[in-house]
């Protein structure tokens, strides 16, 4: 322990850690070509990971395709459906009709609540 003493070095400046035992991954190179700027992009990935078909190009921000042999590889097209929103689910289980009603009903109970009853700048907007 006294070869690896703190007494003399700076903090930060070195590291006392060694790669003594360290097996790295063996890793390829992958590239993706931007089809809008012509941007190349390089990027290691695990030998045995699947890239992914796309990569955001990082002078543009459009799509870069991934690049096997050479040749730009053709994207697969997916039916993967989009990510529903709250408004989505609301209108599978009820019609706007519905809400309309249940928004009133709500209004109503509000301002019966607050004692102000009917919003007088509600006939201006509704004009």
């Amino acid at each position: 322990m006294a070869d690896r003493s703190l007494r003399g070095i700076r903090l930060g400046a070195q590291s006392l850690q060694s790669e003594e035992g360290v097996v790295f991954m063996e890793r390829r190179e992958t590239t993706y070509t931007c089809d809008t700027c012509g941007h190349v992009t390089n990027l290691m990935f695990s030998a045995d990971a699947e890239p992914p078909q796309t990569w955001e190009c990082r002078s543009c921000g459009a799509d870069a395709r991934l690049n096997i042999d050479g040749q730009a590889v053709t994207l697969e097209v997916t039916d993967e459906k989009a990510a529903r929103t709250h408004w989505d689910m609301l209108l599978e289980r009820r019609t706007r009709a519905e809400l309309e009603e249940l928004l009133e009903e709500r209004l109503a109970f509000i301002r019966a609540r607050r004692g102000a009853g009917e919003d007088p700048t509600r006939e201006k907007i509704g004009a």
